[in-house]
């Protein structure tokens, strides 16, 4: 069966009190049970413990309705009686589910059914008995001829801006759409791999189609590929930059869903193996079983409303304004960072006339995400006093930012360097 899988091929030292994420539930999308491939039904799973705790739509839900947001035309479960869901292209969830979004903000569940190219959704907030679901017709979402695999959007998620972000199987097909009332539908165009991908491909249909897709609080997405590959994705560009390898999974085990938990971990589920859920860190991408999850319903996406790295960026946030009552400071006369280029991965920092005590030298990229941070002691000699800092010889060449935070919090430096 061709579906979602393919089976032919330091956080920063302060002791800042960061908001955390409050979304240990992820939803799911499930067959009926063990050995059953229809992903066709919508639970609700606790990534603390990896257990299902609620059924939002089962397949042989007695009621329902969906409706038509440009025609107004809504069909109930009765326009199905004596006819086979699986055949039916109106029945909700029909030729199967391999990519949903949740949107907390309009508690929304988004999604598209494989190889009918319409993005559809389920209303959270309605209370009664009878889920409502959605439909909205896409020429764009169509363009693509989605009845070939290729073209079936296997990965979908709600960014850190809000917007919603679908994939192709192939990463020729990169979707963005509003969440609003009446959804907005932009093809971006294909994603292109990063020149220093090593002939890591994010169109390579062995190793990179499939999985799912998870989202930062930097803005980037990342895709979680069936066979364990993982790319960072930068929006504006489109460039798949290819992170590495999830490590230390079953054999067989694709990894098709992925949600990240409150500790801003990755947990991870497969479509074909009933051996419950990993979780892993973004970092060195090695997976650890999630002892007594679920080993009844395997997954084909999940979907929940946290962002990878919100501890970081709250963090990075914190250190950028300080308390929040006092102003940045930027140095606007000569530089304080030098030398710049860096070359050989150690740079200085000028603390002239600064007051004795420790400064905080934090690097990070462009997006904001901390690279390294160094903690100085500043004896105040004279009236010059230059600051070490080492880089890590894998970070990668570019432009970064250097901040400098004194003791009360506020920035003191803030400079760009290129790191050759």
């Amino acid at each position: 069966m061709n579906n979602k899988f393919i089976l032919t091929c330091t956080l920063i030292a302060f002791s800042f009190s960061v908001s955390a994420q409050q979304a240990s539930k992820t939803f799911s999308i499930t067959g009926n049970g063990n050995n059953d491939f229809i992903w066709m039904n919508i639970r609700q799973v606790d990534l603390s413990t990896g257990q299902v705790i609620k059924t939002i739509f089962d397949r042989n839900t007695p009621v329902f309705s969906i409706t038509d947001v440009n025609t107004k035309k809504t069909i109930t479960q009765d326009a199905f009686i004596n006819k086979d869901i699986l055949t039916a292209p109106d029945y909700p969830t029909n030729t199967f589910v391999a990519a949903a979004a949740y949107d907390k903000r309009s508690n929304r569940l988004f999604f598209t059914p494989m190889k009918i190219g319409e993005l559809r959704w389920i209303d959270l907030s309605v209370k009664n008995t009878a889920p409502q679901f959605y439909v909205l017709q896409s020429d764009i979402l169509k363009s693509g001829n989605p009845t070939d695999e290729a073209n079936s959007i296997s990965r979908m998620v709600i960014g850190a801006d809000g917007n919603g972000y679908a994939l192709s199987n192939d990463g020729n097909h990169f979707y963005k759409f509003t969440t609003g009332r009446t959804p907005v539908i932009t093809e971006l165009g294909n994603l292109i791999d990063a020149d220093k991908n090593a002939g890591n491909s994010i169109h390579n249909k062995c190793s990179s189609w499939g999985g799912d897709m998870i989202a930062d609080a930097f803005g980037k997405l990342y895709v979680i590929s069936a066979n364990h590959n993982v790319y960072i994705v930068d929006i504006k560009s489109r460039i798949a930059t290819f992170k590495g390898n999830i490590q230390g999974l079953p054999g067989g085990y694709t990894t098709n869903a992925a949600a990240v938990n409150d500790q801003g971990e990755i947990v991870v589920s497969s479509a074909t193996q009933f051996q419950g859920y990993y979780k892993l860190n973004i970092n060195d991408l090695k997976a650890i079983k999630l002892d007594g999850s679920d080993v009844k319903y395997n997954a084909s996406d999940f979907a929940n409303s946290n962002l990878l790295l919100q501890k970081e960026a709250d963090a990075a946030s914190m250190l950028a304004t300080g308390s929040g009552s006092l102003p940045e400071i930027v140095s606007i006369n000569d530089t304080k960072v030098f030398p710049n280029p860096v070359t050989h991965y150690t740079f200085n920092v000028l603390l002239d006339n600064r007051p004795e005590g420790k400064y905080t030298i934090m690097v990070s990229d462009l997006a904001g995400r901390p690279m390294t941070t160094t903690v100085v002691e500043n004896i105040a000699k004279g009236n010059q006093s230059n600051a070490k800092v080492t880089l890590s010889p894998s970070i990668a060449k570019g432009v970064y930012l250097v901040k400098v935070i004194d003791q009360h919090h506020a920035v003191i430096i803030n400079e760009k360097i290129i790191v050759q």
